[in-house]
Formats: structure tokens, sequence, C-alpha cells
């Protein structure tokens, strides 16, 4: 386990915390499934709240969620993990006092006792980490996303959106084997203008699909699902918007980005199946660099099964040195598994989802891990979110450039977006773009 990055001259505020009282209860996301919401009471009375969101497509490697299994909401009530809360966690907090987040999140690895949180399920533990954080941030008198900063020692940076405007793959019911096509603001000028662009094309694309395609059906992530199957198709239907928006598609303008999601269409043995068609590892990889060649595309997630490491690497050695490879699945925001791709040639870049490793500490990790091995990092949403909007301030305090948190649409997507535009206003100076 690697310490917190302390390069930056910023000097950390500590303030220990004293949690009084826990409370945790089971609400909704936005898939309509239960999950776990937490609320810590401080020793001075302020109250600090998280709330765990839940992936549809998971990688075999993530952190376990806690899930009843029982007759109510077809097996996936949280329960124990509320049950697990109240009574191991909660006077585990309320035990002592902390002098910082690692400290809380090492002492709740100990209780759970397993390497991956199915004893107390990483549904419980991700929403107390989130809520400690805001309750150190609280007693140092700093907003969370300056406390992020000076806890992992980066500089602050607002960060490039990438809107997930169309669906396919476990997010939505068509024949779109490709998970995610996002656009990315790159060359707007502020956190403001690449919100108001992502916003501007998203319904521009709407009125193509509806004209098209008599559809208005959404994802999981609030982008758009009409009854198409082709990559292509996709990708002309969203370089059309961009135009019709009045923006330019382009790497250094409005790009694209897209998360195939691999392990969906994996066939085994090196064999995939896009839009009907069998390919090789090698015919996959030169289908990529076909669309990279063809479209504004600048990022590419999962672009092979995360067991197919032969892929992985076929991939980087033919489009790496061009564009960014994003490993999910892959590497589940393990430091490990980062460090260990990084060795390997995998990808240059990682996606960062708390609930995936379990805890904030350990998120911090995997972002130093990447910075430290030249890649870069994605802060991410999942598709059953709620609106707690913690990656907002996460991706702005560590300074990665990079968030995807769906479309510019739905409550749960939204909060995130006008959370960095609220950083931004409150914050003046921050620099806006990628890394």
């Amino acid at each position: 386990m690697n310490d917190y990055n302390t390069t930056s001259s910023t000097t950390l505020t500590l303030a220990p915390v004293t949690v009084t009282a826990v409370t945790a209860q089971q609400i909704l996301d936005s898939r309509g499934n239960p999950t776990v919401h937490v609320t810590l009471t401080l020793a001075d009375g302020a109250v600090v709240e998280a709330s765990a969101p839940s992936g549809a497509s998971t990688g075999a490697f993530e952190a376990i969620e806690l899930r009843d299994a029982g007759p109510s909401y077809g097996g996936l009530s949280v329960h124990n993990a509320v049950d697990g809360i109240t009574r191991e966690i909660a006077p585990l907090l309320t035990s002592r006092e902390w002098t910082s987040i690692r400290e809380i999140d090492d002492a709740m690895r100990a209780l759970d006792g397993t390497d991956n949180y199915s004893r107390l399920g990483a549904n419980a533990t991700v929403a107390i980490s989130i809520a400690a954080s805001r309750a150190f941030a609280h007693e140092a008198g700093l907003p969370l996303h300056t406390w992020i900063a000076q806890v992992t020692g980066n500089t602050e940076l607002l960060p490039v959106p990438h809107f997930n405007v169309l669906n396919g793959g476990a997010h939505a019911a068509n024949d779109l084997d490709f998970q995610e096509f996002m656009i990315a603001p790159v060359g707007a000028k502020s956190e403001e203008l690449a919100i108001q662009a992502g916003a501007e094309i998203y319904h521009a694309l709407a009125k193509r699909v509806r004209a098209r395609y008599n559809a208005t059906g959404l994802g999981d992530e609030g982008g758009f699902a009409p009854p198409i199957s082709s990559p292509n198709e996709a990708l002309d239907l969203i370089v059309a918007a961009i135009t019709d928006a009045g923006y330019t598609p382009g790497l250094d303008q409005i790009a694209i980005a897209m998360d195939p999601a691999a392990n969906g269409f994996y066939e085994g043995d090196g064999i995939y199946k896009v839009a009907g068609v069998t390919k090789s590892r090698e015919e996959l990889a030169d289908y990529y660099a076909e669309l990279c060649a063809a479209y504004p595309i600048w990022s590419i997630e999962d672009g092979f099964a995360e067991d197919d490491h032969a892929g992985w690497k076929i991939l980087f050695d033919r489009i790496g040195s061009t564009t960014q490879l994003v490993g999910d699945d892959l590497y589940v925001t393990d430091e490990a598994r980062i460090r260990d791709g990084a060795a390997n040639g995998y990808s240059n870049a990682a996606l960062v989802k708390p609930n995936q490793i379990g805890t904030v500490s350990q998120t911090f990790d995997a972002i130093a891990a990447a910075r430290e091995n030249g890649m870069q990092s994605m802060v991410s949403h999942r598709s059953g979110e709620t609106s707690d909007t913690f990656i907002a301030d996460l991706v702005v305090g560590t300074g990665v450039g990079q968030i995807k948190s769906g479309a510019p649409a739905r409550g749960e997507r939204v909060a995130k977006y006008n959370r960095m535009m609220e950083i931004e206003v409150q914050t003046p100076g921050l620099r806006y773009g990628l890394v």
C-alpha cells in the first residue's frame, strides 16, 4: 500500500474526527434497486451523508456488494449490509477519535477480514468511507475537493466531462454490443461551457434519433438506445449531432470516447462477436484502429475482455501511442492490478470507481499508482447511481482531468455535472482541461 502523494507544496490541515452516531438505511438507486445510505453525526453536531452506487457491467475482480438474496427486490435488498453497519461498523467508528481517512478505511478492512469486503459488503464500506471523507473535510473547514487535493498532494483541475449519449451492451435493451458512446468537449474553455456543449449535442442527437428511428428510449445512464447494432452507425449519428448543434467534431474540439465493455461480447479463446460478425483479437484491434482513423475517437475503454491480456497487448501496440486505452474491468480500481498492467503494457489509462475497490483511501492509491506509472485516470460513476456527488469532488481534487457520469440528463447524472459547475463558480482560477 502506497502513502499518498505529498509532493504538493500545499500544507494539509490536520483535524481529527469524532463520530458520535452512525445510522444506515436502504434506499433506491437510479435503476430502482436497493443500495446503502449512511449518516454520520459528528461531535459538533454536524451531519454528513453518503450513498453507494452499483454497477450492472461489473468486473470479476471488483469488491463485493452484500445483497440479501432473499425474496425482496428479487434478492437485491441490502438489509444485511445495513445491519452490518449498525452492529459492527458503527461501534467501531464511535469508539475513538480518528486522525485520517486511511485510518478509518484500514480499520474497516481489518473488521471485514476478507480481501474483497465480501463479509460486510463494499456497498457498506464505500458509503461509510465517503461520508467519513466529508467529515474530515468539515473538521478541516475545507470544501471536499480542496481537502482531497491536500490529502493526496495534487493540484485541483476541472475535468473534461465525457457524456454517454448512446447506450448499448448491458446498459440498454438494443442490439448494440458496444456499451457506451461518449462525447468529450476537450476544446471547451470552461466547465460551464463544456457542460453546455454536452447538453446541446445531446438534444441535437435526440432530434436525429426520433426522426430516424421514431424511438426515445434511454439506457441506464441516460443515453439514447435506438434499435441499432452497428458501432459505425452510432458514431455517424454522434458526428452528425455534433455538427447539428453547431460544434466541430475533432480531437481538439468535441472528441468521441467509447466503452465497448468487451466482456459483454467476448466468446472466449480470443474470439469476439460485434454486430453479428466474429472477429479474432487481431481483427478486433484492426477494427478499433479503423474506427479511430474514420472518427475523432480519442479514448477506448475495455476494448478487450478483462482476462484477455493478449488482446490488450495487441491493441496497445497497435494504437496505444495515439489513443487513450482505459482499463476498467481489467483493473477494477485496484492499485496492484494497475501496476501490473503498466508493467505488462496493457493500457495507458485506468478507470476509477470508488465502489469497485471499497474505500476512498484505496481509490487514492489507485490514482497514485496510475500516475507513478505514466498512466492517465478517468473518474467514473456507475450505471446504478444516486444523487451523491462525491465523484465530482474526487475528480477535481485529484486533478486527473477526466470524468464520466452518463448523459447530461437525469437527476443522478446531472447532480455530478452541476456540482462541478458549482465548484468552478466557488473556486475562481481553477484550470479546465485534460492533464
